[in-house]
């Protein structure tokens, strides 16, 4: 079976096609094998393609861990540029099927390729992030173990606990990240983005993804902090994102409450790998 390795900022991969979105679920069940950095591939996740009903094509996100993902910022950006040059879409601009619903492409530069997504309107109800307990509002401060997190929820059409901090370095992301992920609080479990303000117009954050673990960035958590951090006060409704992969400009319209994201996407190799028998 043929596949591209893509990255968004060192978030990398395996982008594969289907006939159809319903069709993409046979690659669920070879997330496993196919992320396993000895063993397979090696990503953090499959991004499967194709053309779709009522848009021009459709992603669907299977994690490391094989489970599903509703959607993915760096992912979409990937998926943009694997389909706009194998001329699965024939112009620039074009929409893709999402799990978290229709998302509008915009291919800005082809090289290197700079791809602006409209990732939507920020949910910040909590029973849609989904968000449990007894609270009417996104912020929460949440106990683990000897540990208190201040958290603001966010949904980009996948759910997000952001949680400021005035040292990044300072934060042991692979012990504190799947607390987060797992807390009851989350029955969808979630995506944790510790992030540190650098200005009004810039911060920079780490990821723990939901279903992947620690990755060089997030597309959706990017977003997800820009909202948190102009709702905490913290920025204005445009910032410069620095991730360890990589940087993202991240707009939180006021006219159309849409957050709109800027960034790369780079294809690494081309392959062949064994279908299971």
């Amino acid at each position: 079976m043929n596949f591209t390795k893509m990255h968004g900022l060192g978030n990398d991969f395996i982008v594969v096609e289907a006939e159809s979105f319903e069709d993409a679920a046979v690659f669920q069940s070879l997330a496993k094998n196919w992320c396993d950095r000895h063993f397979g591939i090696g990503a953090d996740g499959i991004l499967v393609t194709g053309p779709a009903q009522g848009q021009d094509i459709f992603m669907r996100i299977f994690n490391a861990d094989g489970s599903e993902a509703e959607m993915c910022g760096n992912g979409i950006r990937c998926v943009a540029v694997y389909a706009r040059r194998r001329g699965m879409v024939a112009r620039d601009e074009f929409s893709v099927q999402t799990l978290a619903g229709p998302r509008m492409i915009q291919i800005v530069s082809s090289s290197p390729p700079q791809v602006r997504v409209d990732m939507g309107q920020p949910v910040l109800e909590p029973a849609r992030i989904p968000l449990r307990g007894d609270t009417d509002h996104n912020h929460l401060a949440i106990a683990i173990e000897d540990q208190c997190f201040n958290i603001t929820a966010v949904s980009m059409g996948n759910p997000h606990a952001v949680i400021p901090v005035e040292d990044l370095d300072q934060v042991p992301l692979e012990i504190w990240g799947p607390r987060v992920e797992k807390d009851s609080h989350f029955p969808a479990g979630t995506n944790v983005e510790f992030v540190q303000v650098l200005s009004p117009a810039e911060i920079k954050i780490r990821v723990w993804e939901r279903g992947a673990g620690i990755t060089l960035a997030c597309g959706t958590g990017a977003c997800a902090a820009l909202v948190a951090c102009h709702l905490l006060g913290k920025t204005g409704r445009q910032a410069l994102v620095h991730l360890p992969g990589g940087d993202l400009w991240i707009e939180w319209k006021p006219d159309d409450d849409h957050v709109y994201m800027t960034g790369t996407a780079t294809q690494v190799f081309q392959g062949v790998i064994n279908e299971p028998e």
